[in-house]
């Protein structure tokens, strides 16, 4: 109960902040995580040691830094995407790339995945999508239970429906297509591993989830790579709205999370500091192979 309190009055506190400030801030105290040995700069540096192993150690080292900041930056605007009103965060939104293609796969009344990876400011990229027709998220719930209800407010008061990731919200997913709606899925969260493949992401094999795939299979929906791009010195976000090749529900599952997982590396390689290396993604691993962290 003390833990969720707090964690309520830092929300509060931060979204009183200006958005260059919160940045500014976040700069600073990731640059004060990269300086002390913790958890979120080790994971950090072990993802990006072996996702970039052709990087010299000076690039790499750049990129654990810069990543800290912008993990720090992700953390500290939470408050202000949950706590503002969906108007003021839209208009922090200073360009859109893509947007004429969703509006029209859209228009010919078919059913669009939203994937959204771990990459720049994700819940600007949910608010501003749910605008754009009706919606249905896949939503883990958070391990502080207190918490449940001010994420699901937060995420659903543009218009999106959140349901769980169980049967019944996989269920779900599958309606919202067969209607020509909105579904919108984190295509670089760890499945279980019965919901999951292994295949390459950055040359790494990651427990990667098939779900995207069966339901682009499944319901002929076209899925695009969704991600809002944090813009320098608090100035706001730019919005990438990306298709994907069809081939994505072609082949095996292996092929298909293969590919699902370069459509990620390439959003990922637009802007790589902004990624969230310290999620531990490759924490599942194949049989017989020891911890990755």
């Amino acid at each position: 109960m003390m833990r969720v309190i707090v964690f309520k009055l830092l929300l509060r506190f931060t979204s009183l902040l200006p958005l260059p400030v919160t940045h500014a801030l976040g700069a600073g105290l990731g640059s004060l995580f990269n300086r002390f040995n913790n958890q979120m700069r080790h994971v950090t540096r072990r993802n990006i040691d072996r996702c970039f192993p052709e990087w010299t150690p000076q690039q790499r080292s750049q990129l654990v830094r810069e990543s800290l900041q912008e993990t720090a930056k992700a953390a500290l605007e939470t408050g202000g995407f949950w706590l503002w009103s969906v108007e003021h965060i839209l208009a922090k939104i200073q360009k859109v790339s893509g947007l004429s293609s969703l509006e029209e796969v859209i228009a010919h009344g078919k059913g669009v995945i939203l994937a959204a990876p771990h990459l720049g400011a994700w819940e600007v990229a949910g608010l501003y999508c749910s605008r754009c027709g009706p919606m249905t998220t896949l939503y883990r719930p958070p391990r502080i239970q207190g918490l449940d209800s001010l994420i699901r407010v937060a995420r659903e008061r543009a218009g999106a429906a959140l349901v769980r990731t169980d049967a019944s919200g996989v269920r779900a997913l599958y309606k919202a297509l067969g209607r020509g709606e909105l579904v919108a899925i984190l295509p670089d969260q760890e499945p279980d591993r019965a919901s999951g493949v292994f295949a390459p992401f950055f040359g790494v094999q990651a427990n990667t989830m098939t779900l995207i795939s069966r339901l682009a299979a499944k319901s002929g929906a076209t899925v695009f790579m969704v991600y809002a791009e944090r813009l320098p010195k608090g100035k706001g976000y730019h919005l990438h709205i990306q298709k994907t090749d069809s081939a994505l529900a072609e082949g095996d599952e292996v092929q298909k999370a293969t590919r699902l997982n370069q459509a990620v590396e390439q959003c990922v390689l637009q802007q790589p500091a902004q990624y969230q290396w310290a999620y531990k993604r490759f924490k599942t691993r194949p049989e017989g192979e020891g911890r990755f962290y």
